[in-house]
Formats: C-alpha cells, sequence, structure tokens
C-alpha cells in the first residue's frame, strides 16, 4: 500500500474540509489569530457550518447541493438553488459571535482574569477547541452574573456569589435560559476550576467556589444495541459502489475500533497499518482523542478487509476528485469525510436494516465497550482501547452488564421471582 502524504489534514467534520475557519485557540482570547481546523485535530462544534451548507456554497447552478453520500444531486426543472454565500454567511457569523465574546471579556477585569484561564487551559492543558469552548461560553455567563449583581472585581467575589450563581443556572434567573441538571454541573465544575487556578496564582487570597459543589445528575447509562442488530447494520451497505465500499468501511471500522465519529473522519491513510502478518497479530490503527492523545488500537480482521477492499477498489476514484487529502474517508468530491455526513451513513444504514431505535455513531461506541465486557474483557484494557482518561468513566460499562444480567437471571432462575 502506498504511503500517503505526510501532510496532515485533520478535520472532525464540523466544516468543510478545505476551509479554513478564522478561529483562535480557545474561541475568544484572540480573533485575529486563524486556526485550520482541517489540520488541527480538534474542531469547534458550535458555530461552524455543516460539511452539506458548506458544499452548498460552492455548488455550481443546475445543482441542488450534496446526496447524504455527497454527491451533488441534480436540481429538477425550477427548483431554486441555495445561494452560494449561504454557509459563509454562517462561519461568518460564528467568526463575528466569537470575537464579540472576546471583546466582552476584555472589557471587565473580571472578563481579562478569566481570559488569562482560558489562555492558560488552551496552553498549558492543551484542551480540544469543542472542549474550550464550552469553558468560554459558561465562563462568559458567570462574568455577565457578576457584573450583573455589581461584581467587577476578583478579589470581591465570595463564596455567596458563586452559590447564587449557581441557582441562577438550574432557575434560569440571570437572564439566560435556565440549565439541566447535567448542564448545570458542567458550568459549576468550570466556575470551580476558574477559582482554584486564580487562588494558585495568587490573583485570590482564597478560593471562594472550594467547597461549592455541582449538582448530581442521575446516572446516565449508555445505550447499546445488540451483536445481531450491529450485524444487520453492516450487512444493510450494498457494496457494488465506491460510496458503499466506503460506507461498509467507515461502519466497520467505527464497531471494530469503538473509536469517537471525530476519530474517524479525522484519520489519515497512514494512520493504518494493513500488514498482514499473522504472527504480529491483529492490524492496528493510531487514533487520536480528546486533546489529541494517540492511542493505538487493533483492528478486527471484518474490518481491515473492508477497509482493505475500500482502499483498493474505490478510495483511488474518489481522491481523483480532490486535492489529493492523505484522509482515510472521502466524500464524493475528493475531500474529507464530515461527521455530519459518517452520522447520516449510519442513519441510512440503521433504517434499512429495520433497528427500532436511534442509533448513532456513539452507539456503536456504546456497543462496542459493552459487547467486550460481556465476552470477559478487563475493564482497563476497554478504558485504553477507549482511550478514557480515568477508569470510572469506563466503569459505567459495567452497570449496563451487570443489568443484562439481572434481567437473565430473573428470567431463567426457577426462583429468581
Amino acid at each position: 500500500m502506498t504511503a500517503a502524504p505526510d501532510a496532515r489534514d485533520r478535520s472532525t467534520g464540523a466544516a468543510d474540509p478545505n476551509d479554513t475557519i478564522e478561529l483562535d485557540l480557545n474561541a475568544q482570547l484572540n480573533p485575529t489569530i486563524r486556526l485550520d481546523l482541517s489540520g488541527s485535530g480538534a474542531a469547534a462544534e458550535t458555530g461552524t457550518a455543516t460539511s452539506a451548507e458548506a458544499a452548498s456554497a460552492t455548488a455550481t447552478p443546475g445543482t441542488a447541493g450534496p446526496s447524504a453520500d455527497g454527491f451533488a444531486e441534480p436540481a429538477a426543472a425550477g427548483t431554486a438553488v441555495a445561494p452560494p454565500a449561504k454557509a459563509e454567511k454562517k462561519r461568518t457569523s460564528a467568526r463575528i459571535s466569537a470575537a464579540g465574546a472576546a471583546e466582552e471579556l476584555r472589557s471587565t477585569a473580571v472578563g481579562r482574569e478569566i481570559s488569562v484561564y482560558l489562555q492558560h487551559m488552551a496552553v498549558e492543558r492543551g484542551l480540544a477547541a469543542n472542549t474550550l469552548e464550552a469553558y468560554r461560553r459558561d465562563l462568559l455567563r458567570y462574568a455577565r452574573f457578576l457584573a450583573a449583581h455589581g461584581v467587577h472585581d476578583v478579589g470581591r467575589i465570595t463564596r455567596h456569589d458563586v452559590t447564587a450563581f449557581a441557582r441562577a443556572l438550574s432557575e434560569g434567573t440571570d437572564g439566560a435560559a435556565a440549565l439541566s441538571l447535567r448542564s448545570a454541573a458542567r458550568t459549576i465544575v468550570a466556575v470551580r476550576g476558574l477559582h482554584k487556578f486564580w487562588a494558585l496564582e495568587g490573583t485570590m487570597a482564597t478560593d471562594p467556589a472550594a467547597d461549592v459543589h455541582p449538582p448530581m445528575p442521575g446516572k446516565r447509562l449508555p445505550k447499546a444495541i445488540t451483536v445481531e442488530e450491529v450485524t444487520r447494520i453492516l450487512e444493510a451497505v450494498p457494496l457494488d459502489t465506491p460510496i458503499g465500499l466506503r460506507d461498509r468501511a467507515l461502519l466497520e471500522f467505527l464497531y471494530s475500533t469503538g473509536a469517537r465519529i471525530s476519530e474517524a473522519v479525522g484519520l489519515d491513510v497512514d494512520d493504518l497499518s494493513l500488514e498482514r502478518i499473522p504472527a504480529r497479530g491483529p492490524d492496528v490503527v493510531r487514533l487520536f482523542g480528546k486533546g489529541s492523545k494517540e492511542r493505538l488500537v487493533p483492528l478486527g480482521s471484518y474490518a481491515a478487509r473492508a477497509l482493505d477492499d475500500y482502499l483498493v477498489r474505490a478510495r483511488p476514484g474518489l481522491a481523483l476528485k480532490g486535492k489529493g487529502t492523505p484522509a482515510l474517508f472521502l466524500n464524493a468530491r475528493g475531500g474529507r469525510l464530515s461527521r455530519q455526513s459518517a452520522w447520516t451513513i449510519l442513519k441510512n444504514a440503521a433504517e434499512k436494516a429495520q433497528i427500532g431505535r436511534d442509533v448513532s455513531p456513539h452507539t456503536l461506541r456504546h456497543s462496542f465497550a459493552t459487547h467486550l465486557l460481556e465476552g470477559g474483557a478487563d475493564v482497563r484494557v476497554v478504558q485504553e482501547l477507549l482511550g478514557h482518561a480515568s477508569v470510572t468513566t469506563t466503569q459505567v460499562y459495567t452497570l449496563v452488564t451487570a443489568e443484562t444480567l439481572r434481567e437473565v437471571y430473573a428470567a431463567a432462575h426457577p426462583r429468581a421471582l
């Protein structure tokens, strides 16, 4: 297999792969910095245009934009074609929004200190753009709350201010929408991290948020599907076209590796090792997770064969239509497949397989972990395969497996009920 170019063209699919979106490292500190999302391995979800919208911006007259598989469908007679500038207007709006938020933070003493913290999170912690955007949004709301209550200096923030903000999040009394328990908990965690940073840096003498704990949302168990349902989804994809070969390879890959959808669409060809050496065990793939953390994951034989078929019989033809991107999964125009298009591929396959519930790319990830544990895999091995920083995150899958065991026991044991 010929190695792909060494250039990195990673994109999570939040925007068209050929676009460069003007966005700074944390989407709020310096709007003049440009971040090429197609080469960063992390992309901001909020405020970016979808791949379909981006494609419609470049559609030529006489086409109605891309279909689910990325092809431009001919426009019917009398059908209005989307304005070419529509996607660009949305991207411009997102840039303006980020720049406006950055300017708002710089306008107050508290906001400037928040900007310093966000810069720390971007540079020192290396957080992904999506995570930084969430921090910026949550802490901007906190800064607005403090300003509305007459707190314009970091040193004047008290525990009462933090607890009042926590109540406002749940009740929506700060002029913004009320948040769910889970979203409110995330915001309080961001505020606690901010105050801890200020205390460690000497910006504040004490930490007023140290004993303010986020609300505890109920446990939300992962939703997995059965092995039989996974098989039906995979076999629902026809293999008589290049697009079909690509779709089967993508779905086989997601289930075989448990990869996040952003990790899958961000892959380059040279991240694969399909050397077919039995003595060395399964093929492997290099994945780049949250915060650009790298891990190696084995690749099952079904996924390896599907990828081999795609690389030999489909990808070369698709690549001829593009600009030489090293991306593994290509759309019909030869560019990197977007996350939205990958979602659509799975949705269409699930509908053809008549799966009677919602299925998302993360459903395959949940199923991957659940089926491994049901098969006897150690939870720490599953943790490494999923790329979880803490085994606590992975242990939620053991609850699903235990629930299954209880159901089987209750149905099968003569004295269970």
